[in-house]
């Protein structure tokens, strides 16, 4: 199997709803803000090569959207997702599957495209797109707190061409899949969240999503804001963190424009940052 990060393009966050209740004074020290008090943010995809499987596990926020969106999440640097996958030596239609952590639209909006029309057409013309079932009802019968990170735009089309494939196991370790990783399934942030866990290279690697974020959020309680259900999350935080020290995880961060690969290690204090490393550094 081979890892290829796939950087689909950078943004910012408001700080205080990325760390709720945690106060600002300690969520800086690790994620300094700007004038506006927003955090820098990574779309950091991963694809994921195993025998003729090419999957692409999420796909960024993607470009269709107006200029008055991207003004508010003041996007910033270079990166976007098809030439990042160029880079790697990769073409869209090269990518067989596309797997959803879960469908915020920051996490799927690069699986959808407008063609010169308007039209919106899928970005991997060829793959299977998936997602948890949960999830997927959940998503198109949003909740208030979560409906203006579901856009319609983004899901609609995965289901009208018929690319939909659902996970439906429930079990919070899901070992046997269709992939060539496990999943964690993870409740807190959003219903039924999943979370790859890789064995590459004689490491374990787990794509941490939203359930960390950054390295500023690996202190169990700092909680982000936009979670649905906090106090689950911080239970599946002290699971997944007496996990990760049992079987020497390290974390591939999604959200960390700084910190590609990190390890942890056990402290007075709990788990926290051990070292970080590039990809390509470490591998």
């Amino acid at each position: 199997m081979e890892l290829f990060p796939v950087e689909a393009g950078n943004f910012r966050l408001d700080g205080g709803a990325m760390f709720g209740v945690v106060p600002k004074t300690l969520w800086e020290r690790t994620n300094p803000s700007d004038a506006k008090n927003r955090i820098e943010m990574a779309s950091r995809c991963l694809l994921v090569e195993e025998g003729k499987q090419l999957i692409l596990i999420d796909t960024g926020m993607g470009n269709k959207q107006g200029d008055s969106f991207f003004r508010h999440y003041g996007l910033w640097g270079d990166y976007s997702l098809i030439s990042s996958l160029a880079r790697a030596g990769f073409h869209p239609d090269d990518i067989t599957d596309v797997f959803f952590t879960h469908l915020h639209f920051d996490h799927c909006g690069g699986a959808i495209n407008k063609d010169g029309s308007g039209t919106l057409v899928p970005a991997f013309t060829t793959a299977r797109y998936w997602v948890h079932q949960k999830h997927w009802e959940w998503a198109i019968s949003p909740n208030a707190r979560e409906k203006a990170s579901f856009l319609t735009e983004n899901l609609n089309p995965i289901e009208t061409t018929g690319q939909l494939n659902f996970i439906q196991d429930e079990e919070r370790h899901i070992k046997e899949t269709p992939f060539p990783f496990e999943i964690l399934l993870m409740n807190g942030h959003t219903e039924k969240q999943m979370l790859p866990v890789f064995k590459h290279k004689g490491q374990k690697i787990v794509y941490a999503a939203d359930l960390i974020p950054t390295v500023g959020h690996i202190p169990i309680p700092y909680i982000m804001g936009y979670d649905t259900r906090p106090l689950e999350t911080l239970e599946e935080k002290d699971w997944f963190m007496k996990l990760a020290m049992e079987e020497n995880y390290m974390l591939f961060l999604e959200h960390d424009p700084y910190n590609e690969l990190i390890s942890l290690k056990e402290t007075e204090k709990g788990v926290r940052l051990d070292q970080s490393f590039t990809f390509e550094h470490f591998f």
